[in-house]
């Protein structure tokens, strides 16, 4: 990593959704970057991918919502509205939301949402920058909002090409890594924590659905030695796959955007 994607990584963002119409269907994009940029007759300013389905919405219609996720949204959920296209998928199948002013807001655990008009756009050779009025705006939970560093160091997502602060993962040296570190895996929604869970206070609980050490179980050396060495990275979502990808039929397709092993790259 250079010295500009180093400095580049200490910037803060968050995680949001950008919610759009498609005629009468819902649909929308994650993105990392909102943020305020006056006071008086608010206006916020937004980063879209070009090629998102999702940008042809708000440039088509000129008003989206915005949903500010917080640290109780889950990981499923933003992998399902950020890893795939709502060109073809419905992303909002089986997720908690609602509508409002004609536009789709996030129930699910958000904080609060934001309904925006397009006022400007400023084109870049990969997004586009969306200034846009706040229309109206809604609490939803008294939570605490996600920043991307927790999205990525608690709840351990990645990120999809098209984000704007997206960087290539490096290959890990491995040559003097130790396989002896303690791995334990919630049994509820398989979050995996790292270390020696003995070391948390009693009142621990998994950061993804919230349940006790007691769901936690501690990986054999094998378990931990299979995971540690065998990685697959989806080079279109991100998506990691843990164990050896070669085991799986010819037709398997990654779960979560659907393109098949070839796009699978081993760390």
């Amino acid at each position: 990593m250079d010295i500009k994607e180093k400095n580049l990584r200490k910037l803060s963002y968050g995680l949001y959704l950008i919610g759009a119409m498609d005629g009468e269907r819902p649909c929308g994009c994650i993105v990392n970057t909102v943020f305020q940029v006056t006071s008086e007759n608010p206006i916020i300013a937004t980063s879209i991918n070009k090629n998102n389905y999702t940008w042809e919405l708000v440039q088509k219609n000129g008003r989206f919502s915005v949903s500010i996720l917080s640290e109780k949204t889950r990981k499923e959920v933003i992998q399902k509205l950020g890893f795939v296209s709502g060109k073809d998928h419905d992303k909002y199948e089986g997720i908690d939301y609602r509508m409002q002013d004609g536009l789709p807001i996030l129930n699910e655990k958000c904080c609060g949402a934001l309904i925006c008009k397009v006022v400007s756009v400023t084109e870049t050779p990969t997004h586009m920058v969306v200034l846009a009025s706040v229309e109206d705006a809604f609490d939803i939970a008294d939570t605490v909002p996600m920043t991307y560093r927790y999205y990525h160091e608690v709840i351990r997502g990645g990120a999809p090409k098209n984000a704007p602060s997206y960087i290539a993962p490096e290959k890990e040296d491995t040559s003097n890594k130790q396989t002896s570190a303690q791995r334990w895996v919630c049994d509820v929604c398989g979050y995996v924590y790292e270390g020696d869970l003995t070391q948390e206070p009693d009142d621990y609980t998994c950061p993804l659905c919230g349940v006790n050490k007691t769901h936690f179980i501690k990986e054999t050396k094998e378990e931990t030695k299979m995971a540690e060495t065998e990685r697959w990275v989806c080079d279109v979502c991100g998506y990691v796959y843990e164990g050896d990808l070669t085991q799986e039929p010819d037709d398997y397709v990654c779960p979560l955007c659907g393109v098949d092993k070839s796009h699978f790259t081993k760390e």
